[in-house]
């Protein structure tokens, strides 16, 4: 489990913020971009995802399809799939 963060970045020649609010789940949730920061908007908006987060659902078989494939790499087994 990852802790809650608000993350605000603006790359060089941006004139906009872009901001993201992480929930405790590790889903990253892109609130929008901002060309002033208002602390009090992106707060409320980080407080209404914090209130609404869901425990994302596992993929067994997709996990269990990686997994295999990782095994595959390590003993060097190419699969040709065409």
């Amino acid at each position: 489990m990852t802790k809650r963060e608000i993350k605000i970045t603006k790359h060089e020649g941006n004139t906009h913020f872009s901001v993201h609010v992480v929930d405790k789940y590790g889903t990253e949730h892109h609130v929008g971009y901002y060309k002033h920061i208002y602390t009090n908007k992106i707060w409320e908006k980080a407080q209404l995802i914090w209130q609404n987060e869901v425990k994302p659902e596992v993929d067994l078989l997709a996990n269990a399809i990686a997994n295999c494939i990782e095994i595959d790499k390590k003993n060097n087994i190419n699969i040709n799939l065409d």
